[in-house]
């Protein structure tokens, strides 16, 4: 996980909110629940890759503690 995740999970909320922007101003119903459905996918990654990058700290902690450094 890292800064490519990040990149890419925030390019996908951006492309639904601009998806969502658009059918709300074309009163396309479609277009704005895709792009609801692919800014939630994007922020439930993000959590996910938060969740994973917070694990992988901790873990490191404790080889470091176990180590000595």
């Amino acid at each position: 996980m890292g800064i490519a995740d990040d990149a890419k999970n925030k390019a996908e909320e951006l492309k639904g909110r601009g998806k969502e922007a658009v059918g709300s101003a074309t009163d396309d119903d479609d277009l704005k629940a895709e792009g609801k459905g692919d800014k939630a996918s994007a922020e439930t990654k993000q959590k996910l890759t938060d969740a994973a990058d917070a694990v992988k700290g901790k873990i490191d902690d404790v080889k470091d503690k176990l180590t000595g450094h």
